[in-house]
């Protein structure tokens, strides 16, 4: 793509065409500068299909901020949607809608409350609420939900593969299988949500990692296509890379060519003064070839060499690798732990692409308008209860036990303010016989989730560091309940309404039905 092409792709026109659509009828019916608010939250955890998340891990907001702030309707913008023509021939978008655009220029009326990244994030809780004319929080949509979601995703299967790794290093390796240049979002959600590198050399610039991998295959078959070895081709690598030797074992045969010659080029690095980093295993029965290899290089002197695992590794894989090394390293005499604590995971294609569900479900709805300094709380009635929305201007709260541990989050009005409240009563978002109440007593803490980033396309509160999102990540998941943190058949995390704000929704709710 030519780079002008890009910067129309990618800037304001990022959107579908029913937002601008929209837009110009909120134009034509003087709504379009009436302040509008917008929640964006998902509504279950992403199902992988034999196994369920039970958190998930917010990401992505950063981005957002830096393109809202970035982009404006250019010339070039304008003359595309002015070059557009309705069904019998005329302009689609009158020129007084466009000239409308070009005086707003991009972003700037909008304000922004979001969910810090890093954090962990439940079903039907705002992830991030917008507020602003109408018009143009319309037209942001599509882009808001496109960066939130899928970095959430992919942040979310990161945890999760971080959480089954038992402290091991992970490696993101995703950047050739991903969705073309969203995989520079994939990667940074990665090394959000639990991946401690990337390959990615790009992406590890900008976000100040190191970059790290080790060769392909193809480096052994080239010395094997002019007629030298495997054993010459890891002795090139090692002469290059000395302090940094990490070999790929497997393209003729693991236990019998690749260990054994790794081991003997370990041995002449160790002559000269060097540490070798490990071997890498990317095909076959990886439990075994690690068990196997482990052995191999302890009778060699090599207790502390890294035995990285790639090859369509997820959580559930990893998983499985790890209960097949504990059953079996017993056969043959091995220490499954100290097998266990020297693997590294190599993740790619399931995590970037986040394998078994594709997607985030996270929805933009309407939940209040202004109307003459009043608020006028907006609500969506649905067949499917779990799809009316919370109507509102809302806060969210995260409840903390007396362990310390998180054991609900509420959603309140925007004025309530439960830390000074003597009980709380939290009702289920939609079933009425569903309710518990908590003595504020018995609570250690009461955290709001919910902070300001943007005041009318200014930034408020800095964008924090990937470290700090990372420590973030781990305090959030460490907080959660072991049953929470399950990679299998997770515990619920309750969600619950205040009792303002659920008789808030019943009274609209029977309003509706009222005038059905």
């Amino acid at each position: 793509m030519r780079p002008e092409d890009r910067r129309t792709a990618e800037g304001i026109l990022f959107t579908d065409q029913y937002q601008l659509s929209m837009a110009q009828l909120y134009f034509r019916q003087g709504l379009h500068e009436q302040t509008a608010q917008f929640d964006h939250f998902f509504r279950r955890y992403p199902d992988y299909g034999l196994h369920t998340a039970g958190y998930c891990i917010s990401a992505g907001l950063a981005w957002l901020v830096d393109w809202m702030q970035e982009v404006t309707f250019r010339e070039e913008d304008l003359a595309y949607l002015r070059a557009q023509r309705n069904a019998t021939g005329g302009q689609l978008f009158g020129d007084d809608f466009l000239a409308y655009l070009k005086g707003c220029g991009g972003f700037d009326s909008l304000s922004l409350w979001a969910i810090p990244e890093g954090r962990v994030v439940h079903p039907g809780v705002p992830l991030s609420i917008v507020r602003g004319p109408l018009a143009m929080a319309q037209i942001l949509e599509t882009a808001l939900l496109n960066q939130l979601n899928y970095q959430t995703l992919i942040a979310t299967k990161a945890a999760r593969i971080r959480e089954v790794s038992r402290a091991s290093m992970v490696l993101e390796f995703g950047l050739r299988r991903g969705q073309e240049r969203g995989a520079n979002a994939g990667t940074r959600a990665a090394l959000i949500g639990g991946a401690d590198f990337t390959s990615n050399v790009g992406l590890s610039s900008t976000l100040g990692v190191p970059p790290k991998g080790t060769h392909a295959h193809s480096l052994v078959q080239v010395f094997l296509a002019l007629g030298s070895s495997e054993l010459d081709a890891f002795r090139a690598y090692a002469e290059v890379y000395p302090d940094d030797c990490l070999l790929l074992v497997d393209t003729l045969n693991t236990l019998e060519s690749g260990v054994p010659n790794a081991i003997r080029v370990f041995e002449e690095l160790r002559a000269k003064g060097h540490r070798p980093v490990g071997i890498r295993l990317d095909s076959g029965d990886l439990a075994y070839l690690a068990i196997q290899s482990a052995l191999l290089l302890d009778r060699a002197g090599f207790p502390e060499t890294a035995i990285v695992l790639s090859s369509d590794l997820d959580e559930l894989v990893i998983w499985q690798i790890q209960t097949q090394i504990v059953e079996e390293a017993r056969r043959y005499a091995a220490d499954a732990d100290a097998i266990l604590r020297r693997l590294v995971y190599g993740v790619g294609t399931r995590l970037v692409t986040s394998h078994g569900e594709g997607a985030l479900g996270g929805v933009y709805k309407l939940v209040a308008m202004q109307q003459g300094g009043t608020w006028r709380p907006a609500i969506k009635l649905a067949d499917t209860p779990s799809k009316m929305t919370n109507p509102g201007l809302k806060q969210a709260w995260r409840l903390y036990d007396d362990r310390g541990q998180a054991t609900a989050d509420l959603l309140t009005l925007e004025e309530e303010d439960p830390t000074k409240a003597g009980q709380l009563v939290l009702r289920h978002p939609n079933d009425h016989t569903q309710q518990r109440i908590l003595e504020r007593a018995a609570l250690r803490a009461i955290e709001p989730l919910l902070v300001k980033v943007l005041d009318q396309g200014r930034l408020v509160a800095p964008l924090p560091t990937l470290e700090a999102i990372r420590a973030q990540r781990d305090h959030d998941i460490a907080g959660l309940d072991v049953g929470v943190r399950r990679i299998m058949n997770p515990h619920i995390y309750h969600v619950s309404l205040s009792q303002p704000l659920w008789d808030l929704k019943q009274e609209l709710l029977a309003q509706l039905r009222q005038s059905l």
